[in-house]
Parts: C-alpha cells; sequence; structure tokens
C-alpha cells in the first residue's frame, strides 16, 4: 500500500510550496494534465495556468506528462514553454524515462504532481521521484479515468483506515 502514498498532498496545483521543493534540490517538475492543470475539456490553458507555469519556469524545468493524446497535449502547451510527453502510459515509467534522458536528472531531482494514485502517484513511486497529490479539479474524468478512480477510492479506504492517507487532509 505504501506504493499508493504521495510524498505530499495539497488541495491543488497553486498551494504547493515550490520554494520547500527547490531547497529540495527539486530541478523538474512533471505536471499532470486533465483535472490537474485543467479541466478536460479546456482546449486551451487558463490565463492563470499560463501565468503560473511561466512563473514556475524561472526556477524549475517544467514538463507535462500525460497519457493523454499527442494532438490534446500539443494544443496545450503551446501557449507556454513546457516539454510535454504524451501517451506517457503512466504509472508505467515510460515518461519519466523520457523526461529523465531529455534533462539528464537524478530521480530524486524530479518530482510529478497529479491528482491520480493509480496513475501519477504510483508512476511516481515505482519510478523513484518525489511524488505530490493534488485534488481533481473537476469531477468530470475521461471513461478509462473512471475505472482508476474506482481502484483508488479503494486504496483510499484503506489507507484512511490506517490513518496514513485521507482526502482533504493535506500535507506535507
Amino acid at each position: 500500500m505504501k506504493i499508493f502514498v504521495p510524498d505530499s498532498y495539497y488541495k491543488n496545483v497553486y498551494d504547493i510550496d515550490y520554494d520547500n521543493l527547490y531547497k529540495k534540490k527539486i530541478k523538474c517538475i512533471m505536471f499532470d494534465l486533465d483535472n490537474t492543470l485543467a479541466l478536460i475539456d479546456e482546449g486551451i490553458p487558463p490565463e492563470k495556468v499560463i501565468k503560473f507555469i511561466k512563473n514556475l519556469n524561472k526556477k524549475f524545468d517544467t514538463y507535462i506528462v500525460s497519457n493523454n493524446n499527442r494532438a490534446r497535449i500539443e494544443k496545450f502547451c503551446s501557449h507556454f514553454d513546457s516539454v510535454f510527453v504524451a501517451m506517457a502510459m503512466k504509472p508505467l515509467g515510460k515518461g519519466f524515462r523520457t523526461i529523465q534522458k531529455l534533462g539528464n536528472y537524478d530521480k530524486r531531482e524530479m518530482c510529478i504532481i497529479g491528482d491520480q494514485l493509480m496513475t501519477d502517484i504510483l508512476g511516481g513511486n515505482r519510478f523513484g521521484c518525489y511524488t505530490i497529490l493534488v485534488d481533481p479539479l473537476g469531477k468530470k474524468d475521461l471513461k478509462i479515468t473512471s475505472l482508476n478512480r474506482t481502484l483508488e477510492n479503494i486504496v483510499l479506504k484503506n489507507l484512511s483506515k490506517k490513518g496514513i492517507l485521507e482526502r482533504g487532509k493535506y500535507y506535507e
């Protein structure tokens, strides 16, 4: 069950203490796209996301790593300067390894931020990078994600019973 536990848990990407990540020597921040940075039906990023990513790029290398298709991510990322990996196959390590090679990062210099235990957190923990869970931005998910959410709810229930992780109880 420990493989599903994030290193940190925040309400959203804006609440994360990025100065603390910088102090931890994180150089690479990978974001999931759907329900982490934007709702699944937002084709272009909200202005708030564009400003946010541009500001983060002053201290970090930012990447979008998503299981979504290239067209969706390419259109979204064309509004700011972030490299992306589409069809990343999270929780498998393909997308993480691609980014690691692109930036020649040590795994300890990398962080994944996402809204799903079954893809983002499991994948990041298996890979060996720092993991941050955020609450999903919306309730609407892709069809494949609904299966992940069902499994995630079972895992969350078990983790909650053990006092390890509970939705809405944020920590660093």
